[in-house]
């Protein structure tokens, strides 16, 4: 996997990349990731990713970091692993 560039967030890492004909995008927050693919032919500049990253996008991302998270602790409560 090739390492492109950060995209600056001030809430989340931001990695671009590009592996097997795809750009990868890896948002990142804490102990969570998050993954998006897209084939390299799709876009034209790697502006139009960068682009993506707006507001609306991130605000989907951070919910869903929220909803993996509840997820994962309400497993380790669960399974006994947190008390």
């Amino acid at each position: 996997m090739r390492y492109i560039k950060d995209i600056p967030h001030v809430r989340f890492k931001i990695g671009l990349y590009q592996w097997n004909s795809k750009y990868i995008i890896k948002v990142e927050a804490g102990m969570y990731e998050q993954t998006y693919k897209i084939d390299d032919y799709e876009i034209q500049h790697i502006a139009e990713l960068e682009a993506c990253m707006d507001e609306a996008f991130l605000t989907v991302v951070a919910s869903r970091f929220d909803e993996m998270h509840q997820g994962f602790y309400q497993s380790l409560k669960r399974n006994n692993v947190l008390f």
